[in-house]
């Protein structure tokens, strides 16, 4: 029997009564009843009464090419025909993990050759610990071992993917974190810079907070430093242009090393095809998922340094970790297709030189002078717009997040899918937006502002 013959409410009731979702609180969302998502097409979603919403999300940051790709499902048939499964333990291999993991290295920083395959984000940051922290055992150093990332960063949620994220809930629920890892100020000026203080000078600040933390331990002790080139979870957080090379430069002068992650900005997000080549960083490793198959496939794929792989290889014996799924050939069907659909439909480029910089000037223009809008920033197709009560001093409505949860719903009614992340509002759409559908979210945004503003008034 197919979910057409279920009403809303039914499909509620069963949801309620076996499904846990992610990052939920199950209670409040059995009484008010989930949104059931049925289809999508192109850049919409519509839910189980026929409400045609503008997904501002791609899902959930990974929805690249948009919805309704028969490529890609023709592309996961014919795998599946052919091969359905199998492994990639046992000195073996299938064909398309194997072309995936060489179109990733043409398409990596010339440095970055290897690929590890998962299933999630998650999986590959608990790769990336691991082969880090097995990095320098090998290399006769298996005191450094600590790890430094920021303040309201988001790398998974598995145990190790919580740990190395800086998110304070998180920390708590886990009872426990993975020991030797610290967490630094994160580089977002809005919030953290000093009076008077230009974005430049921020930035180096920002950075040698990094520093201090290595200086603190040790540059013996440290091995790596972790960071999404734009905190995206945390709220869409752009470093200042000064901040990466900095840090860079600090992680070289001690050897210590750079471990960033892409599993948001990866695959064509800010303009290249992955945040590094935007910022000009050389990292040892990239995290990379979700856009890798545009969500249609779960699938991860860490990208990996000469550096650390020469070592692995040539000393390594036995790597003891991998995945059931690791370099499925059905998600990796799926991923070369997807990656060939960005290259022939010209996303990356698009994103870099039309859609983002209209995306920017649409938001200043028709969202930033907003009352309830202390500031709006973006960068390639990924934005977000701060929600204040007042506009020069930056003050917050309480309790926190309220006022822009109040925008989020606001936002849903009017047919726009986005997201309320803190008192953040955050977008990171499909990037075969154009400049009509950029137009049409800025409209439906206004309006929902419009309304909370109407709503907070009352209060």
């Amino acid at each position: 029997m197919t979910y057409q013959n279920y009403s809303l409410k039914q499909l509620q009731q069963i949801d309620a009564a076996h499904h846990l979702h992610p990052f939920t609180d199950h209670k409040e969302m059995r009484e008010a009843g989930s949104r059931i998502i049925t289809r999508a097409n192109g850049p919409f979603i519509y839910d189980s009464e026929g409400t045609e919403i503008l997904d501002g999300m791609a899902g959930l940051w990974c929805v690249n090419i948009g919805y309704g790709r028969d490529e890609l499902a023709d592309a996961a048939y014919a795998q599946m025909k052919e091969l359905p499964y199998y492994n990639s333990f046992f000195k073996c291999s299938t064909p398309t993990p194997v072309l995936l993991a060489k179109k990733l290295a043409e398409l990596a920083p010339k440095h970055v050759n290897q690929v590890f395959f998962g299933s999630s984000g998650s999986e590959a940051n608990d790769t990336a610990l691991r082969l880090v922290r097995h990095y320098w055992a090998l290399e006769g150093k298996p005191e450094k071992n600590r790890i430094i990332s920021r303040k309201t960063a988001y790398h998974g949620s598995t145990i190790a993917g919580a740990s190395l994220g800086g998110m304070e809930p998180m920390h708590k629920q886990l009872n426990g974190a993975v020991p030797n890892i610290v967490h630094v100020m994160m580089p977002y000026a809005y919030e953290l810079a000093l009076p008077g203080e230009s974005d430049h000078d921020f930035g180096l600040r920002a950075a040698k907070a990094v520093e201090d933390a290595i200086l603190e331990a040790g540059a013996d002790k440290v091995a790596a430093f972790i960071g999404e080139p734009v905190m995206g979870a945390g709220g869409v957080k752009i470093p200042p242009m000064s901040y990466w090379p900095e840090v860079q430069r600090i992680c070289r002068k001690y050897d210590v090393l750079l471990m960033l992650d892409e599993v948001i900005t990866g695959y064509g997000r800010t303009g290249e095809w992955f945040a590094a080549q935007t910022f000009g960083i050389e990292p040892d490793t990239i995290t990379t998922a979700k856009a890798l198959t545009s969500g249609y496939q779960p699938l991860s794929a860490l990208l990996v340094g000469d550096r650390i792989a020469a070592t692995l290889v040539e000393k390594g014996g036995e790597f003891n970790h991998g995945y059931t799924y690791a370099g499925h050939p059905v998600a990796c069907a799926v991923a070369l297709k997807n990656l060939e659909i960005i290259e022939r439909e010209g996303l990356v480029d698009r994103v870099k030189n039309d859609t983002g910089p209209y995306f920017a000037k649409a938001l200043q223009e028709h969202i930033g002078g907003h009352d309830l809008v202390g500031e709006v920033r973006s960068i390639g197709l990924m934005g977000a717009i701060e929600i204040v009560r007042d506009n020069a001093t930056k003050e917050r409505f309480l309790p926190a997040g309220s006022a822009a949860v109040l925008v989020r719903d606001h936002a849903i009614a009017q047919g726009m899918m986005l997201r309320a992340t803190g008192d953040t509002m955050i977008l990171s759409p499909p990037l075969i937006w154009t400049r009509e559908t950029i137009d049409m979210a800025c409209d439906r945004i206004a309006k929902a502002l419009d309304l909370a503003q109407a709503d907070l008034r009352k209060q």
